[in-house]
């Protein structure tokens, strides 16, 4: 349907054109007439016209006087002018107005209005088209935009090199160069003021995980993160390196609002620890901050520059090179050499870390980054596998012995697995390929078949296929064609040109030089030696 709106101080004109364009399109078309610039305006918003038909001199307002102040509201609705005049009189103003054609009284030929309603029409459509598309594409940044959200949260907690942020910055279009880490814990509070019940209120924040982000987002312009235990981590942008007072309370006050909001919705309690800003390089310290905050107040918002400084809390240098030696070692899936590492670390740890606390996040931390290597270098998924038993398990933890056993229990069994895993995934892959390729040689069998066949990439299929079989997929397939034409060769009743189709060829020249260079001797001259009871020579 399409929305028009003719606009002549000419009855006869007016009936004229409408009957026109009622008579060629029908029902296609809603029109509406009006003979001053006035109703032409009033009109323009209570109809919403697609296209619009005006003459430039009515009564009151003339027609550009009447499109001008249409176009202040309306950039979009197709304008055709009518004159009885020099139509290049008022081309230079039509053309600042976006007018799409001009047509010059008399109008006596009933083609030339039927194509320009046809251009316009044609216009309205791609618009149409234009819009739909554009709110398909924001229905699927819907979907999109949240997962590239986590990677990048993901990215700045693990804050090891392996990520490029700036590719998440691009595709998130963050501009500024700071930003702080605001942590939202929820869960229900005990008589301390502190949160319990963290696996129940998590099964709950991701029920109600979409409602959150919303309300989340009407508050601050930031980056949201997925539901880790009972937590949401999230990141706002600032462009400048730190917070004047009256922002910091600004914040406060903002994220108490937002709390209370969350709080009704979702039906559990909140709180949020909020850290300093600092550079989008350091923002994983700001994580710390907020985290800090929350564990050393039960306030319902507390940001870490309320918090009183401490001192001493942790002591020495920090052993950098034995966690490098620790990761380096499961990256091995030497499980002992591993959980040597991880107890010079422990010890180093105990000794650095005060607070009970923090020594639990450190474990914590090492743990979880040593399995995010292994299954990057493994390329196996890191992000689905259920972890919350870690918190849990090191919570139940009630002295150092048991968290140092715990720590290098689960450093063995995470070594271990990775270990056997891969094992088991090159000798499955190698073992289904090797019996295709046994029952299907005289196919034409490509890398990119196989790979499709396996679900893996072709490169990363090449390289488990050598490490378990000494020898490239082209050479394991070439081989087994070169034994089974041998077999065929003993029968004298098939010719070389059967045999090369036999074995997966259409070229007998280029089956008989493939031939010669696995077994000496093109394959005549093999069945020859057959014959001759000389054998391969």
């Amino acid at each position: 349907m399409f929305r028009i709106l003719l606009a002549d101080d000419e009855g006869i004109m007016l009936e004229s054109l409408k009957h026109i364009i009622a008579t060629s399109f029908g029902s296609e078309c809603d029109i509406r007439c009006v003979k001053t610039g006035r109703a032409v305006v009033e009109m323009a918003e209570s109809f919403h016209p697609d296209i619009a038909f005006v003459d430039i001199h009515m009564p009151g307002l003339s027609g550009i006087q009447a499109i001008q102040e249409i176009r202040k509201v309306n950039n979009e609705m197709i304008i055709i002018i009518i004159t009885a005049y020099d139509k290049f009189a008022y081309a230079k103003e039509a053309v600042n107005l976006g007018v799409m054609e001009y047509l010059t009284k008399p109008i006596s030929n009933k083609k030339v209005i039927l194509d320009v309603c046809m251009k316009a029409m044609q216009r309205v459509e791609e618009a149409r088209q234009k819009r739909s598309d554009d709110l398909k594409i924001r229905e699927r940044l819907e979907i999109v935009v949240p997962m590239i959200e986590s990677g990048f949260i993901y990215s700045m907690l693990q804050d090891d090199g392996a990520a490029d942020s700036s590719g998440y910055e691009e595709l998130l279009g963050i501009r500024d160069n700071y930003g702080f880490c605001l942590v939202l814990e929820f869960g229900d509070r005990d008589e301390s003021g502190r949160l319990t019940n963290a696996i129940g209120s998590s099964v709950k924040a991701n029920k109600y995980y979409q409602d959150m982000r919303e309300i989340v987002k009407d508050y601050f312009s930031c980056i949201t993160g997925p539901v880790m235990g009972n937590r949401v981590v999230l990141f706002v942008p600032s462009s400048e390196p730190t917070l004047k007072y009256e922002e910091r309370v600004e914040v406060i006050t903002r994220t108490r609002t937002m709390l209370q909001k969350l709080e009704k919705h979702i039906g559990s309690d909140f709180r949020s620890g909020i850290g300093s800003t600092k550079t989008l390089g350091n923002a994983k310290e700001s994580y710390g901050e907020a985290l800090r905050a929350l564990r050393e107040s039960v306030s319902h918002v507390v940001h870490i520059t309320d918090i009183p400084s401490r001192q001493g809390d942790v002591t020495g240098e920090y052993p950098k090179e034995l966690e490098n030696s620790y990761y380096e070692r499961g990256l091995k899936a030497d499980s002992e050499g591993a959980a040597a590492c991880g107890a010079e670390l422990f010890s180093c740890i105990e000794g650095m870390y005060g607070c009970r606390e923090d020594m639990e996040a450190k474990i914590l931390e090492l743990i979880m980054r040593l399995e995010y290597r292994i299954c990057a270098k493994d390329g196996t998924e890191f992000g689905m596998k259920p972890r919350g038993s870690y918190i849990r398990e090191i919570r139940d933890a009630s002295d150092s012995d048991k968290l140092c056993h715990w720590f290098l229990e689960k450093t063995r069994e995470i070594c271990k697995c990775a270990g056997t895993e891969k094992k088991k995934e090159m000798e499955y892959l190698v073992d289904t390929v090797r019996k295709y390729i046994d029952e299907n040689y005289q196919k034409d069998i490509s890398l990119d078949e196989i790979s499709r066949m396996v679900n893996i990439s072709p490169y990363y299929f090449s390289k488990l296929f050598k490490q378990g079989t000494g020898e490239n997929f082209i050479e394991y397939l070439t081989r087994t064609r070169m034994r089974q034409a041998c077999v065929c060769l003993q029968n004298p009743d098939y010719s070389i040109k059967q045999i090369c189709a036999m074995v997966g060829y259409s070229d007998p020249n280029y089956f008989s030089r493939i031939f010669k260079k696995y077994e000496g001797v093109n394959p005549s001259e093999y069945r020859e030696r057959l014959e001759n009871g000389t054998g391969r020579g």
